[in-house]
């Protein structure tokens, strides 16, 4: 059976269980079975390369010891196993000297949850990943991480979940452009479900890893930080699934709880690829990490705040953030003096509508920025729709080879990218004309007409916009006949 089918058969399966309710409940069910099963089978692997390898699971709560047999316990033996047992031992593993693996595995199964309420059910499910998935057979394991590249896009219409996946052409696109090489660190301190730190690992493993030694070290140059324990869950799966053998940097956590200052030299990193949450709200107290001058609440403010600490100079960092930070004022403004001042942000690349729905149909945009030098002009990309498209969709999504032009446009930052040149997707706009605009980065592209949007979200915040301009006009107004009103009155009682 392919593997695809047997996430599908899976589901369906769950699908009769009274306890899994929505797909984000499905999707987090089967990830925590899906991550033992495919830890067993590495576990497999590593024994064979290793003669003195120790699991860090107990014994009979490894996945051959309860799982493997499909004779083996089910009905409500199995559903209290999982419940009382198998839950409570894996959330309590600790580490044994220097091997973190039982870290890992405390640190995924700390917020996880066995929503089945049918131990029947759960052993059907159980001998389906059993029977359905090896992962020590390269075919499966490649066919394995496209089921599982599924899963993650499945997210989209799982409710609030739909926020964790980025279109895995966009990571694509960002990883290389930003071109982390071999020993530098790359990090993603909003990971998700780890898409961009996987294209990081196979960006390096493509263009970088000649040697088992150089194995070693990409081993260790990947960081992540995620505070949802769904998408944690699914980030250390993929960095599992991706090779990556003890995913310890993943951690679970709000990097924006620890303050600001309190990231020191020595966490620093090289590249940061990242798609932070934005259009969201954080917790109250949250802002008073970060200096007075870029407090707010809004998400994807405080992360870009924390992306330009967190770099050393000469770290690279690609990010994606929503149009409303390009023109954005107030604290908006002083956070693009201050990335413009300390990096340079030689390129932005406009995306069309659609890339990121159905989560969202914000227009989004591509930052591409290094530390330690100030910008002197930056480049905008406006990125069309492929030839007959009028949007994307899930049977058009967007493709990697849709960045060939910006590669092959893109040239090098260390001769200050003399080879660009304008084009009708392409314009340079001087850091002085910038500044003149008070830092509003929503330059649209002068080569084009004026476009006339027929999408509802931009048209009303359109209308809002301007009844917000009507309403200043009129409080001006009211002003001013206020102040001649009262001065007549006083000419009057003179």
């Amino acid at each position: 059976m392919f593997i695809s089918s047997t996430i599908k058969s899976i589901q369906d399966i769950m699908r009769k269980d009274a306890g899994v309710d929505g797909d984000a409940q499905r999707i987090g069910q089967l990830v925590w079975m899906l991550f033992l099963k495919i830890y067993d089978d590495r576990e497999t692997e590593w024994a064979l390369f290793d003669d003195d390898y120790s699991s860090p699971i107990p014994e009979n709560l490894r996945w051959r010891s309860w799982a493997a047999d499909p004779e083996g316990m089910t009905g409500d033996d199995l559903k209290h196993f999982v419940d009382n047992t198998l839950f409570p031992g894996l959330q309590t593993l600790q580490s044994r000297g220097d091997d973190y693996r039982g870290v890992v595995i405390r640190g995924v199964f700390e917020d996880a949850y066995n929503y089945m309420k049918s131990g029947q059910l759960m052993r059907q499910v159980i001998n389906k990943l059993q029977d359905g998935i090896d992962f020590n057979k390269m075919q499966e394991r490649h066919a394995l991480g496209d089921a599982y590249e599924q899963i993650l896009k499945d997210l989209q219409s799982a409710g609030n979940a739909g926020e964790f996946y980025t279109p895995r052409a966009v990571t694509e696109f960002m990883v290389n452009r930003a071109d982390p090489k071999l020993e530098e660190v790359v990090m993603d301190p909003a990971c998700g479900t780890g898409g961009f730190l996987t294209c990081s690992v196979e960006h390096k493993r493509k263009h970088y890893v000649k040697t088992p030694q150089d194995a070693a070290v990409l081993q260790r140059s990947i960081r992540g930080v995620e505070k949802k324990p769904l998408p944690h869950l699914l980030a250390t799966t993929n960095m599992i699934l991706h090779g990556i053998e003890v995913p310890d940097q993943i951690r679970h956590d709000n990097t924006l709880a620890r303050p600001l200052i309190s990231w020191g030299p020595k966490d620093r990193v090289d590249v940061i690829v990242a798609n932070p949450p934005f259009g969201g709200m954080e917790e109250d107290g949250i802002e008073t990490n970060f200096p007075q001058a870029f407090r707010t609440r809004e998400t994807a403010d405080l992360f870009l705040t924390l992306f330009i600490h967190l770099l050393k100079d000469g770290g690279r960092a690609a990010v994606v953030l929503p149009d409303g930070f390009l023109f954005g004022e107030g604290m908006k403004t002083r956070l693009k003096e201050k990335l413009l001042d300390e990096c340079n942000l030689h390129t932005i690349v406009r995306l069309p509508n659609g890339v990121f729905a159905p989560y969202t149909s914000i227009k989004t945009n591509l930052l591409f920025f290094t530390k330690g030098t100030p910008t002197k002009s930056i480049w905008y990309y406006e990125h069309p729709y492929p030839d007959g498209y009028k949007s994307y969709s899930k049977t058009k999504p967007m493709r990697f080879e849709e960045f060939q032009p910006e590669i092959a446009w893109w040239g090098d930052e260390s001769d200050g990218f003399a080879s660009r040149e304008e084009s009708e997707f392409a314009w340079q706009v001087s850091i002085d004309d910038i500044k003149a605009r008070n830092y509003n980065l929503d330059i649209k592209n002068p080569h084009q007409g004026e476009q006339i949007s027929h999408d509802p979200d931009e048209l009303l915040a359109l209308y809002e916009q301007q009844q917000a301009e009507i309403q200043g006009i009129r409080n001006q107004l009211r002003d001013i006949l206020s102040k001649a009103l009262s001065g007549n009155a006083k000419v009057d009682a003179a």
